[in-house]
């Protein structure tokens, strides 16, 4: 097993009110197959008073089934510090997606970390 600092990385994308696909770096939304357990890392210092973002991990329970969302947070304000995850296992099927859902959009950067 090897760590894998940016599977997906991303600098200064903005994101708006359509649900962003980080791993396609794209409103469509993607359905990877690369078995890892994975951490997203998003840089939201941009944001400010009035801004509401939502990170979700979407992954399908066997190959054969239906991709899902799983909310994994919604910051909210100012932020001093990145959103950082929890390590997912995933490979069915998934993607990392980000939505602003109030305030102004903002240009954000992040990585999808992997042990592969």
């Amino acid at each position: 097993m090897a760590l894998n600092p940016a599977l997906y990385q991303q600098n200064g994308v903005t994101i708006s009110t359509t649900e962003y696909s980080l791993t396609n770096n794209s409103t469509t939304i993607a359905t990877q197959t690369t078995s890892a357990i994975v951490s997203i890392w998003i840089d939201l210092a941009n944001m400010a008073a009035g801004d509401e973002y939502e990170v979700a991990l979407r992954e399908k329970v066997t190959s054969t089934s239906t991709q899902r969302r799983i909310v994994l947070g919604n910051p909210s304000g100012a932020q001093s510090e990145p959103f950082v995850s929890a390590g997912y296992q995933v490979g069915h099927g998934w993607d990392v997606t980000l939505t602003k859902k109030l305030g102004t959009d903002r240009a954000i950067s992040w990585t999808i970390r992997a042990v592969t």
